[in-house]
């Protein structure tokens, strides 16, 4: 062991006590009446859309209960936002590298947000992305919304924008969550999911194909063609 790098034996000081939460955190259910709604419920959807590497939430903005997101200010033309999370240096950088996602993955890092005003419906506005569709009850959505309230790092008022985001309408936001090894892009997603009541297991959804197959199978339906 006095061979060990004092990196490497830093690193291990806080993987086994994390994983072994997260572990326990995978097999804990999700909040109970939530999900699915009942038949005589109204329906709010929400919408996971695929990009490849990572995927994103995406909420229309007339339904978010009064007081939380506050942010939604920043798109005033927007009927509908877009929300991902990732890596601070990673997701933000301009040209980003392996080196980068691999120093996210051995250390706790900063993360950020990333919110997208939408005009359009998600299967208009991402014509060639997969796209799943989640039928969330009221009170399932504002769990979610509160969840997702609570990621944006804040001093007493919104979240100011850090800088322009990848496409369209969109903007970079500091987020309260750090990125590691054990909470990625999908495994964050997942969480927001299971807060709204998606029986969904935030460990075991580590790439974005492992989360769409999960969603799919669980508490949503692909979407083939716009609306």
């Amino acid at each position: 062991m006095n061979n060990v790098p004092a990196w490497w034996r830093r690193a291990l000081a806080w993987l086994w006590p994390l994983a072994s939460t997260l572990w326990m955190a995978a097999c804990a259910a999700p909040p109970g009446g939530l999900f699915p709604p009942a038949e005589d419920e109204p329906v709010v959807p929400i919408w996971l859309v695929s990009h490849g590497w990572h995927a994103g939430i995406v909420i229309e903005r007339a339904a978010i209960p009064s007081g939380l997101l506050p942010e939604q200010a920043d798109f005033p033309e927007a009927r509908y936002l877009e929300i991902g999370w990732g890596d601070r240096a990673y997701y933000m950088h301009p040209d980003p590298h392996w080196g980068i996602l691999l120093k996210a993955g051995l250390w706790p890092t900063a993360s950020v947000l990333h919110v997208t005003g939408l005009r359009d419906a998600p299967q208009r506005a991402f014509p060639h992305s997969t796209i799943i569709r989640i039928a969330t009850g009221r009170e399932g959505f504002e769990q979610l919304c509160q969840h997702l309230d609570a990621r944006f790092a804040r001093n007493g008022e919104p979240a100011r924008a850090l800088q322009a985001g990848l496409y369209g309408d969109s903007r970079f936001y500091p987020s309260t969550d750090s990125y590691h090894l054990f909470n990625t892009c999908n495994v964050w997603t997942t969480r927001v999911l299971h807060a709204a009541g998606c029986p969904v297991t935030p460990a075991f959804n580590i790439t974005v194909d492992s989360l769409l197959s999960s969603v799919a199978a669980t508490c949503g339906e692909r979407v083939t063609r716009p609306e």
